[in-house]
């Protein structure tokens, strides 16, 4: 039987973060912002992504606690407001199993669970918990459109560190 879903749409400025805390995992969101910029480095190719300021940068964690929330809202620092590039690994790179944060950035992404975390340049997937597979989250203008949505806390918080 599958679980109960929903779609939502909420409002989210480029000043906050929202977070969905779920039972086995966390997704952080963030707005894009002015900088429309950004890198991504895979083994063999620098691509550069020209997004839009209402499109998202969403983090995925596969654990649930305080901890990884500072993390993720790090991890989305770094990339929007220190420019640090995302990074893709080969496939089968030893270092998969042991990300504990994978990021996308663009207009939608969908959680999937049936992905290895940190392979895919397609910035539209993600690795997210068993809860969160089949989540789309879309960038609007005014904020997030959060399709498939489970049963969750979604927080939102200010955007600084």
């Amino acid at each position: 039987m599958k679980k109960p879903t929903s779609s939502k749409k909420i409002s989210l400025k480029e000043s906050e973060m929202l977070i969905l805390r779920g039972t086995a995992g966390t997704v952080a969101i963030v707005k894009v912002g002015p900088h429309g910029q950004f890198f991504l480095e895979t083994e063999n190719e620098e691509i550069v992504l020209g997004l839009e300021p209402h499109d998202l940068i969403v983090a995925s964690a596969l654990s649930v606690n305080e901890k990884i929330e500072k993390g993720l809202k790090c991890i989305l620092f770094m990339i929007r407001e220190i420019r640090s590039p995302l990074i893709v690994l080969p496939k089968n790179h030893p270092a998969s199993p042991r990300l504990p944060i994978v990021v996308s950035a663009g207009k939608k992404t969908v959680l999937s669970c049936n992905i290895t975390p940190g392979t895919h340049p397609n910035q539209d997937v993600l690795c997210g918990s068993n809860e969160f597979d089949s989540l789309e989250v879309t960038g609007t203008l005014g904020g997030a459109q959060l399709k498939n949505l489970p049963q969750c806390e979604v927080i939102k918080v200010n955007f600084d560190v």
